[in-house]
């Protein structure tokens, strides 16, 4: 599985990660092609080799004619929504935008449908965030990680007037992040660079075990005492070895984390109050057939005493448009909210054990490792109770005995 790793040496802005995904290998005219989907007039992509401090990376300037426009959160997603984009790069595209205006929202104390960005929503900063998304998914890139954000000081000019750095905007969307000390003036860490990671950025921390394949440099445009350079590395994530089981018995989950760390999932809800209830298994079958992590309901009172459900659907932030689509469809709701949020996931496999019942099998939970949790599958169960006659709970608790049994077993024989 191919994952990216930002390490922020010195920050990160949209052109910088821009310009250390072609460095890396993105193709520049590939990308132009991807980016004229958008329908935007007037603005140009020029990359260029500097040397900052020493250090060779690209350079990445957006040349645009409407350099200061002013667009809206609902205006940027009608342009990347009637784009000819693929499914991903719109998602996580759209997934920035909608993290940006939810942070100057909350720091404005406005809607976040009133959010009109200034300096956000000119044509480069488009640019740069869908093109971050473009280059990712032309890179094969499925998982990005991030390493400590580093500190800086010092003011920066806003439409808003003269604000301290880091710009409320950054500290609200890393707020969660770990930072590390640098301390340099200026500002290195920019909002639309914040976003980018409080999206695309699985976790922050140590680089991930990988094979690296390639390596890319982008550069900022000011000058500082250190090379003012965001460095990207490309490989091929290597899964930690997990095999304290017997080998025949165990089945790997494709796609889990070893370590249980953070990802970004998104939640979609929607309160309905006027659709029969046969239509929720028909609903929550199709969800989950086109992907969705998890779906529930939940009894709410709305307006006028009405008795009403709220749907929620988790899901990855790429099946947004298809899932929202589904309920669009199958249910009577005439809007869906759209919320990004981390979650922690430990490492699961199926391990299958021998019972006075039969074979069951057992989805053990994992963190760092360490066995946290195991539990058999209750279909499995079900059927070996029925088979023998006997209460569910007994095939159960063999199922958890066989498989502390083999641990036990499996760890005795270790020299």
């Amino acid at each position: 599985m191919k994952v990216a790793y930002f390490d922020l040496f010195c920050g990160i802005s949209g052109d910088m990660a821009l310009g250390a995904l072609i460095d890396a290998g993105a193709d520049v005219d590939a990308l132009r092609a991807e980016l004229a989907k958008l329908g935007l007039s007037g603005w140009e992509l020029e990359v260029e080799k500097v040397v900052k401090r020493g250090v060779s990376a690209s350079s990445v300037s957006i040349i645009a004619e409407d350099e200061h426009a002013e667009r809206g959160i609902v205006e940027i997603r009608q342009l990347i929504e009637a784009s000819d984009l693929s499914e991903r790069v719109k998602s996580d595209s759209l997934a920035v935008f909608s993290r940006l205006a939810e942070a100057e929202a909350k720091i404005h104390g406005v809607p976040v449908e009133r959010i009109h960005f200034h300096e956000l929503g000119a044509v480069d900063t488009i640019i740069d965030i869908v093109g971050v998304c473009v280059c990712l998914e032309m890179l094969r890139v499925r998982h990005v990680y991030a390493s400590a954000v580093p500190t800086f000081h010092g003011s920066v000019k806003t439409r808003h007037g003269v604000l301290p750095l880091p710009a409320p905007a950054t500290l609200e969307l890393l707020k969660n992040a770990p930072w590390r000390e640098l301390g340099v003036e200026g500002e290195i860490v920019t909002p639309t660079g914040a976003a980018l990671l409080a999206v695309l950025a699985k976790s922050f921390g140590p680089m991930p075990a990988m094979r690296i394949t390639s390596i890319g440099w982008g550069a900022g445009k000011m000058d500082l005492d250190v090379p003012n350079v965001l460095r990207v590395l490309i490989g091929d994530e290597v899964s930690a070895d997990l095999s304290d089981c017997d080998a025949e018995c165990q089945t790997r989950e494709q796609g889990e984390s070893s370590h249980g760390e953070l990802e970004t999932v998104a939640i979609l809800e929607t309160n309905i109050d006027d659709l029969s209830p046969q239509v929720y298994e028909l609903l929550m079958d199709r969800l989950f057939a086109e992907g969705a992590l998890d779906v529930y309901l939940t009894p709410i009172q709305m307006k006028k005493s009405r008795p009403a459900v709220l749907v929620s659907i988790i899901c990855s932030p790429e099946l947004v448009d298809r899932l929202s689509d589904i309920l669009f469809a199958e249910t009577s709701t005439l809007g869906i909210r759209v919320d990004y949020r981390k979650r922690i996931c430990l490492a699961r496999e199926h391990l299958t054990v021998d019972t006075p019942y039969g074979r069951i099998r057992i989805k053990v939970a994992r963190r760092a490792g360490q066995v946290v949790n195991a539990q058999p599958e209750y279909e499995d169960c079900k059927s070996a109770a029925a088979a023998a006659g006997v209460p569910l709970k007994m095939v159960q608790n063999a199922a958890i005995a066989a498989f502390f049994a083999s641990r036990h077993l499996t760890s005795s024989a270790q020299p």
